[in-house]
């Protein structure tokens, strides 16, 4: 039995480093943490049952205890928290749509907790409550995929580049008054922090500052993120500016021809940016056809839900193809059951 009972938990692990220890920016790395996670606690559970020993068998306990809590009163909590981060979110950062993210999940949540509770597909006729299996698979389906996605999110949060990089590429996040705001100081103060450390046992690398001139703009992102580095203390000849890209896959491609213009096809590259956009941005880079990995700046703790809400909507749009056949397949097998309850009903 206890080949068995560890089999899933061991091939799920074996999987899970064999993925991220080849790209930590992929989803799936998610996918098998989580199915690494769940499966060593079922099967400890059964272990600890299945023993001799009373102590064991009351910790197995414990978390079965916990899990039944969750379910029955974490969704509730879920939404309360939502509220009240919600109302931190707008009355720090203002009353942008970006920031109200939090506050329409909440609301969503628990509409679907009414909704769950009143049922009203029974009202509607039999060949419409065919469709109800198939939504709630959707919903699962996106459930599954949103648990990946954070699980995959926070674990490329602990990536440590090493100290051997020819470049740092600093994304752009828009300037406020031609000055660079807060949040992007923090992405520029970042690669400088880096750019440090390694000063101190090798060659500094070169830092790209990455961004284009917007429409309300005098100048580029990179022409007054290169002035904030420079009065920051880093030698101009050590900066690079990129001022033609207009989201973070141009900040990615553009800055990847420069560093081909400078090195060839052989160097060393990270990027720097906010920590809540750092799995996405990864993202990007592979897309650019860069091996970059990031370095995140710190986030306030009030700011992370609603980041996190506004990452995975943005990688369920980069990832829309593949979500919409999985959608299409599904509803389209629905819509099948619904013509074949219509016709052999009517028959």
């Amino acid at each position: 039995m206890g080949f068995y009972l560890w089999f899933v938990p061991v091939l799920s692990f074996v999987l899970f480093l064999w993925f991220y220890l080849r790209d930590p920016r992929r989803t799936v790395n998610g996918f098998l943490f989580n199915i690494f996670i769940c499966s060593t606690g079922v099967a400890s559970i059964i272990a600890a049952f299945a023993s001799d020993q009373t102590f064991l068998k009351i910790l197995a306990i414990i978390p079965i205890v916990l899990i039944v809590i969750m379910l029955t009163f974490g969704v509730y909590a879920l939404v309360i928290v939502l509220f009240i981060n919600a109302r931190i979110l707008i009355r720090k950062e203002g009353r942008k749509f970006s920031n109200y993210l939090t506050l329409l999940l909440g609301i969503g949540i628990l509409l679907f907790i009414i909704l769950t509770i009143i049922q009203p597909i029974r009202y509607l006729p039999k060949e419409i409550q065919i469709l109800y299996p198939g939504v709630m698979f959707i919903f699962l389906y996106f459930l599954v995929n949103l648990f990946s996605f954070l699980s995959a999110y926070f674990l490329y949060q602990f990536n440590k580049p090493r100290l051997d990089q020819d470049f740092i590429i600093v994304l752009g996040s828009g300037l406020i008054r031609n000055q660079v705001p807060p949040l992007l100081a923090n992405r520029i103060l970042k690669a400088i922090e880096f750019y440090r450390k390694q000063e101190a046992v090798r060659t500094p690398p070169t830092i790209i500052l990455s961004g284009g001139k917007g429409s309300d703009e005098n100048l580029s992102e990179a022409e007054a993120m290169q002035a904030y580095a420079v009065d920051k203390g880093i030698p101009i000849e050590h900066t690079v500016q990129e001022n033609q890209s207009r989201n973070t896959y141009e900040n990615m491609l553009f800055s990847k021809k420069i560093m081909d213009d400078l090195k060839g096809s052989s160097y060393n590259s990270i990027f720097s940016t906010n920590s809540f956009h750092l799995f996405r941005a990864g993202m990007y880079a592979r897309q650019a056809g860069l091996s970059s990995q990031g370095i995140g700046a710190k986030t306030a703790l009030y700011y992370w839900p609603n980041a996190m809400i506004r990452e995975y909507i943005a990688v369920v749009v980069m990832n829309r193809k593949r979500h919409g056949i999985v959608v299409g397949i599904v509803l389209g097998l629905s819509m099948i059951g619904v013509g074949l309850q219509y016709y052999f009903g009517k028959g």
